[in-house]
């Protein structure tokens, strides 16, 4: 049985849950997402609070019973507040501005580095430290974004240069001793 599976999911004020079929919908005041269940989970909406049920007792059900749980906690927390992942880069000449609805990255290449933002998701960019900071609704998205541009330069354990979670720890390693 799950643990996760079995938390009751609050539902914020001006957010409503809905689900027709196998989709769940959520509206707020920062748009509209969807998500599609998996055969054998159901959704009971009761006044301001959603559970998620399995409908089968098998155990494909009891299996994907929690993710779906989180699935759609994180679409209502999505339209409520939205999600962000903050990016840190470190390193010499090392930057990155905000042109359009692209973000240019400079990075230890010898050209600039174009990276299109895809459709919901926001960045903002702070110089000092130089900073990303990815926003969206879409949690999935936005960690994907994120993930993208930390693959663009993945931090290196020697000096630590590259992007990085703000959050991320470097193990940092000793280079050559001379003896």
């Amino acid at each position: 049985m799950s643990r996760v599976g079995n938390k009751l999911i609050p539902i914020p004020e001006g957010v409503t849950l809905s689900q027709d079929g196998r989709v769940v919908r959520a509206k707020g005041k920062l748009g509209e997402l969807t998500t599609r269940l998996q055969p054998g989970i159901d959704v009971k909406i009761d006044g301001n609070v959603a559970t998620v049920e399995t409908v089968q007792k098998d155990r494909k059900a009891a299996a994907i019973h929690g993710t779906s749980r989180a699935m759609v906690a994180n679409i209502v927390e999505g339209v409520s507040n939205g999600f962000k992942r903050e990016l840190e880069i470190i390193g010499t000449g090392y930057r990155v501005s905000l042109e359009g609805s692209k973000l240019v990255f400079k990075l230890n290449y010898d050209h600039p580095i174009d990276f299109p933002l895809p459709e919901g998701i926001k960045a903002e960019v702070t110089d000092r430290p130089p900073r990303v900071t990815i926003s969206g609704i879409d949690k999935e998205l936005v960690g994907q974004v994120a993930a993208n541009i930390r693959g663009l330069q993945p931090p290196e354990p020697y000096k630590g240069k590259g992007v990085k979670f703000v959050t991320e720890q470097i193990r940092r390693k000793a280079g050559k001793s001379s003896g």
